[in-house]
C-alpha cells in the first residue's frame, strides 16, 4: 500500500507484479474501494505477466475525502437549466486522477480496464489521453445516453438508500449489504453469502465512507452523454456486459460499442452488475483480447 499526492490529493493505490510486466490500471465503480479488484482475481494477472495498478478513486477507501452533500435532484434541475452543477468534482477531474497516477509511477502507457463507474471514467482517460491508453476494456459501463434504458429501481435503490452504520451495527450493515448484492449480483453464477460477508466485512472496516458514494453519482450524473467524445479514442477496445445487470442495461454495453471504432462486444449470459468469481476468466480474457489487438496495431 501506498499514497501519492495527484492532482493535490492524496491517493492510495498498490502496485503488484514486475516492473517489467504489462501495465494494466484497474479503475474501479461507484462507491468502490480498490479491494473490489479481489487478490484472486489480480493474482491470475500477474500470471498472464501484467503489472497491475490498482487504486482508490478519490472520495473512497484511503484517499482524500471531501465534502458537500450534492442531490441528484439539484444535479438534475441544473442541468436541466443549462448550468453547471454545483459539485466538488466531476468525472474528468476523476479521470486527471488515474493519468496523474501513471505520471507518478513514471508509466508512460498502459492498458486500462474499468467497472462501472470507473469504465466512464476509462473512457475518458482513453478519449482525452489517447497518447496514454494502449487498450480498454468496459465493464459493465454506459455511455450516458438518456436513451438507454435506466436502472431499475430496484437497483437504483442500492445506490441511493443509506445503509446502517457498522460503527453501530455491523451484522445489520452486512445483512443490508448482502441483500444489496443479491439485487445487483450475477444470476447465472454462484454466490457464496459466507465470502462475501466477510469481505463486506473488511471493507467496512478499511474505510466506510457512504457521502463519498453520493458525490461519485453526482460526478457521474454531471458528467452527461459522453458519446461526443468517444470517436476520439484511438486504443483497441474491448466492451464487456452481462444481460442481466438490473443496474447499468446491457443496452448500454450495446451503445458504448456502437460509438467506439472497431470495439468489440462481449455479452455474458447471466452476468449482473458484479464481478463473481465464477466470471474472472471470462474478465481477464476480455482484458488479454484488448491487449492482444493493442499488439497486433503497434
Amino acid at each position: 500500500m501506498a499514497q501519492a499526492k495527484i492532482n493535490g490529493i492524496d491517493i492510495e493505490y498498490e502496485v503488484h507484479g514486475p516492473d517489467n510486466g504489462a501495465p494494466l490500471l484497474l479503475i474501479m465503480g461507484l462507491g468502490s474501494q480498490l479491494t473490489r479488484w479481489a487478490p484472486a482475481f489480480y493474482e491470475k494477472l500477474l500470471a498472464r505477466g501484467f503489472r497491475v495498478i490498482r487504486y482508490d478513486n478519490r472520495d473512497v477507501g484511503l484517499s482524500q475525502k471531501f465534502t458537500g452533500a450534492p442531490t441528484v435532484e439539484s444535479v438534475v434541475g441544473a442541468m436541466m437549466q443549462g448550468k453547471r452543477p454545483d459539485i466538488p468534482y466531476t468525472l474528468d477531474d476523476m479521470a486527471a486522477d488515474a493519468v496523474g497516477l501513471l505520471d507518478h509511477l513514471g508509466i508512460q502507457r498502459a492498458h486500462v480496464a474499468g467497472a462501472s463507474m470507473g469504465g466512464m471514467i476509462g473512457q475518458l482517460v482513453a478519449a482525452d489521453y489517447p497518447e496514454r491508453v494502449l487498450s480498454f476494456t468496459a465493464i459493465f459501463t454506459s455511455t450516458g445516453n438518456p436513451a438507454v434504458p435506466p436502472a431499475k429501481p430496484e437497483a437504483m435503490a442500492v445506490l441511493t438508500t443509506r445503509a446502517p452504520d457498522p460503527a453501530e451495527d455491523m451484522e445489520a450493515y452486512l445483512d443490508h449489504a448482502i441483500r444489496n448484492a443479491y439485487t445487483i449480483g450475477s444470476p447465472g453464477y454462484p454466490f457464496d453469502e459466507q465470502v462475501a460477508r466477510e469481505r463486506l466485512r473488511a471493507d467496512a472496516l478499511r474505510s466506510y465512507f457512504p457521502t463519498g458514494a453520493g458525490r461519485h453519482l453526482a460526478a457521474v450524473i454531471a458528467n452527461g452523454d459522453r458519446r461526443a467524445k468517444l470517436p476520439k479514442i484511438k486504443a483497441p477496445v474491448v466492451v464487456l456486459h452481462g444481460d442481466a445487470d438490473p443496474l447499468v442495461s446491457v443496452e448500454g454495453g450495446k451503445d458504448l460499442a456502437a460509438n467506439i471504432a472497431g470495439a468489440e462486444l462481449r455479452i455474458i449470459a447471466g452476468m449482473g452488475h458484479d464481478l463473481p468469481p465464477g466470471l474472472y476468466d471470462t474478465l481477464i480474457d476480455a482484458i488479454s483480447r484488448a491487449v492482444e489487438r493493442a499488439s497486433v496495431n503497434a
